[in-house]
């Protein structure tokens, strides 16, 4: 690189690590808390393992079209590029515009005080201990992302490994040690059937809890042969995280009751206290604690590539567009994330923010996959990956993700509605920031 040409971000995610950012991303804390809230609407064993099923399946077909986009359009930004070139820039910035100020930095916050909550089974912390832990590791990851990527996406490797083998020694344990258990797979006390309704309800808290499986498209222009890697890490991790979430499941229902899983706020660590005995608990917060930390740092490092890219369209401040002339980092892009999430911690706004929001993305994914036919009808692209079964299953990915939506609406239609209007002003604020801001700025 010349002296008289801006820095470039540097190449340094291979298969292994881009493969760690999938895994690691979606394996945070949902695993160990959201079986409960599944259970709760789905009071059966095969129901909860058809749930769990069902959204790895339906996981695995967007991952599946968010490869065949990647390896069209291999450029920073992820989903946010993919949107722009189906349906142009304003898709594209109100995407950019809830993930700044809700979607991906509320749930920096919110596992970043996951984090913290259970770090106090080590510190004693109060509320205001908490929140500052839960600042302190934010700006820690921030600044290991700010040195450089090779950094994040190794530690990020190194985490997801010890995830893995976490999910792995659980399971195993479970089912050794369960035997103990008088019997396994026992339903509720009162029974009820499997309505559409609670069906439904569960799959959509279990899509949650596969949250994360794009980010890796975010930081396409740092991935080595990105048309290649990108799609074969979606394709391993998501099939790695489907299998790890019924295995954990399943150890769930094997030693604990549906009655207890069902209402537990705590399930992993209720499990280890019956396998362990009391204090078996302290030692799943270590697990919980790891996992976490290890989603936090590909959290952190996928969504200022985002802001970057946004910035070098014009779309945000060109300040933003800049990268670190020795780190090779969007250094900038990186300490506003970082601002803005440590500010959702302090002000608790992440918890109404986040849990209002979150359900809009599965409308952007719907409109993600939906561009892929739109995409497909121009001459001046190429792909190195198809998905398989066009069009017939991105049209059910299309069909799912609005009634993913559609079905939060109708549950909760104050709730998501008034995050359906947070996320449209971002309208208003592209249209003023396009009409007064200098294109050649």
């Amino acid at each position: 690189m010349s002296s008289g040409q801006p820095p470039e971000l540097r190449r340094a995610i291979r298969l292994p690590h881009a493969t760690a950012l999938v895994v690691g991303t979606i394996i945070g804390a949902s695993i160990f808390v959201q079986p409960s809230e599944i259970t709760a609407q789905v009071p059966s064993v095969s129901g909860i393992l058809l749930v769990w099923l069902a959204a790895g399946a339906l996981t695995l077909i967007g991952a599946l079209a968010c490869a065949e986009l990647a390896s069209t359009f291999p450029a920073t930004g992820g989903v946010y590029v993919y949107l722009r070139e189906a349906f142009g820039a304003p898709a594209g910035f109100l995407w950019g515009w809830a993930m700044l100020w809700s979607m991906h930095s509320g749930i920096i916050a919110a596992i970043a005080v996951v984090f913290a909550r259970y770090a106090g089974y080590v510190l004693p912390l109060d509320e205001t201990g908490t929140r500052l832990a839960a600042v302190g590791v934010i700006l820690l990851l921030s600044g290991i992302n700010y040195l450089g990527v090779r950094h994040g996406s190794g530690l990020q490797t190194i985490f997801t490994w010890g995830k893995l083998l976490a999910v792995i020694l659980i399971v195993a344990l479970g089912f050794a040690l369960g035997g103990r258990v008088d019997q396994h797979f026992v339903g509720t006390a009162a029974a009820s059937p499997v309505t559409l309704d609670g069906f439904l309800g569960g799959l959509v808290a279990g899509l949650f809890a596969f949250g994360g499986w794009h980010m890796v498209t975010y930081s396409a222009e740092e991935t080595v042969e990105p048309r290649r890697t990108i799609p074969r890490a979606l394709l391993v991790g998501t099939i790695v995280v489907t299998l790890a979430y019924v295995a954990m499941n399943a150890t769930y229902m094997y030693v604990l009751p549906l009655d207890q899983v069902a209402t537990s706020t705590r399930v992993a660590a209720d499990l280890a206290d019956r396998l362990l005995g009391v204090g078996g608990g302290s030692a799943m917060a270590g697990i919980v604690m790891f996992s976490t930390f290890g989603a936090l740092t590909g959290i952190i490092l996928a969504g200022p590539r985002v802001y970057l890219a946004m910035a070098q369209d014009g779309l945000l401040f060109r300040w933003f567009a800049a990268v670190h002339p020795r780190y090779r980092t969007p250094h900038r892009a990186i300490a506003l994330q970082a601002v803005v999430a440590s500010i959702l911690v302090a002000t608790g706004t992440f918890r109404v923010l986040f849990t209002r929001v979150v359900y809009t993305e599965w409308i952007f994914f719907g409109l993600m996959v939906l561009g892929i036919f739109r995409i497909r009808q121009r001459r001046d692209v190429r792909r190195e990956y198809s998905i398989w079964g066009y069009p017939v299953l991105p049209a059910l990915f299309v069909v799912c993700s609005f009634a993913v939506a559609l079905h939060q609406v109708l549950r909760n239609p104050g709730e998501t509605l008034s995050g359906l209007a947070i996320v449209l002003t971002g309208l208003p604020v592209y249209w003023l920031w396009r009409r007064y801001s200098d294109p050649a700025r």
